[in-house]
């Protein structure tokens, strides 16, 4: 059974535009699930679908002269006599088609439809060659709307943090509580979460990992020292919404920190952490500033031991919200802190185990010089405080 993700609404407006769609992000988190589901929304039979995995699908695009794919592209009952609607899954594993891609769509009327695994790999591919004929979406693990929609649980869901304040229901939170405590324990793979046993969650987690490591990490990255890469990304599992001491890491994993910097852009762009900036009005001041970090993924993370609940129930919350837009933090020169600030919609986020008064009244307090319009408190225990959010709700 496929279940429709969010993602899925942010491409339908596109599907009739020029533009070639570009869908990325980390291996085993639906892409090609979703390509298959708008292949079968396309309302044309001019259409192929192939999997570049395959070694014989390739040779379909091995022409000196591009014109002559149609020849080969004939045997699958498409041609360029009409508009032609052509869907490419992990296009990493024929680099070389990308020029390909780049002359049909600039001599003939087709759709082109990508997938690709690591973001490292292809924002490098696809600047110069496909530059203004593309629109890249990236996808990540199920947000905890869409878990619940995997485990086939219907839940009210509101779309304002307003209403989600005001309109909390205790009947509602006790029926889903104890699906965001897994969600929080294993994350939102799309394969993990449809797994009933909880044996197989961890194999197929550790297996997530290993295809990391072997298809994204040694095969795109020029790491001499591979055991010092692993340590750091250890390391990091265990800070956790934490900001991070560049010169510590250092220390810690025996390497420069030109070498650290060069292992945080990676894993950044393999979609494997998230950073994020110091909240301020001032652009060159935020930049410098340092970053607090995320992973992709609570099943990851609650791999490599215990991670305390707080950090969890943190990253949880910013898996759940970096589909907003830009996500900062703040923090005061006293120290006090901000979990998360959506600059662009002005809001303030705190996370919290079970909510009170008295964060809310410290929230408000220091957001009041920032002129953010709302605040909010986010709770996973129950709570009645009018200016609290339910986390199961985000």
């Amino acid at each position: 059974m496929r279940y429709q993700r969010k993602i899925l609404n942010d491409i339908n407006p596109w599907l009739k535009a020029r533009e070639i769609i570009v869908i990325t992000g980390m291996r085993r988190v639906g892409k090609t699930t979703l390509l298959q589901m708008i292949y079968d929304q396309i309302d044309s039979k001019n259409k192929v679908f192939f999997d570049l995995d395959n070694i014989l699908e390739q040779k379909i695009f091995e022409e000196t002269d591009y014109n002559n794919i149609w020849g080969n592209l004939r045997a699958y009952g498409t041609s360029n006599k009409e508009k032609a609607y052509i869907f490419l899954d992990e296009i990493q594993a024929m680099p070389q088609v990308v020029k390909a891609v780049k002359y049909l769509h600039d001599h003939y009327d087709v759709k082109f439809f990508l997938t690709g695994s690591s973001s490292f790999y292809l924002k490098n591919l696809f600047p110069e060659s496909l530059a203004g004929r593309k629109i890249v979406f990236e996808m990540f693990p199920l947000t905890f709307e869409e878990f619940l929609l995997f485990k086939q649980i219907g839940a009210e869901r509101h779309t304002t943090f307003k209403d989600k304040a005001r309109q909390k229901n205790r009947i509602a939170y006790e029926k889903i509580s104890k699906y965001f405590e897994e969600y929080l324990m294993f994350g939102g793979f799309p394969q993990v979460v449809l797994a009933e046993d909880e044996s197989q969650k961890k194999l197929y987690l550790k297996d997530i990992l290993t295809s990391y490591f072997e298809m994204d990490v040694r095969r795109l990255a020029d790491f001499r020292q591979m055991s010092a890469f692993r340590d750091m990304l250890l390391l990091l599992m265990q800070r956790v919404g934490s900001k991070l001491d560049i010169s510590k890491l250092s220390s810690e994993i025996g390497v420069s920190r030109k070498t650290v910097y060069s292992y945080l852009s990676f894993l950044e762009s393999s979609y494997f952490i998230s950073q994020i900036q110091p909240f301020s009005r001032n652009t060159d001041r935020e930049v410098s500033g340092t970053r607090k970090i995320y992973f992709c993924d609570n099943g990851i993370i609650n791999m490599f031991g215990k991670i305390p609940d707080g950090a969890l129930l943190e990253n949880a919350v910013f898996m759940n919200i970096r589909h907003l837009g830009k996500v900062n933090y703040y923090q005061k020169r006293s120290g006090a802190e901000i979990d998360f600030i959506l600059p662009d919609q002005s809001i303030a986020l705190e996370v919290k185990k079970r909510a009170t008064e008295r964060d809310v009244a410290r929230l408000q307090k220091l957001c009041g010089p920032l002129n953010l319009r709302e605040c909010y408190v986010i709770s996973q225990n129950i709570s009645d405080i009018s200016m609290c959010i339910l986390a199961p709700d985000l």
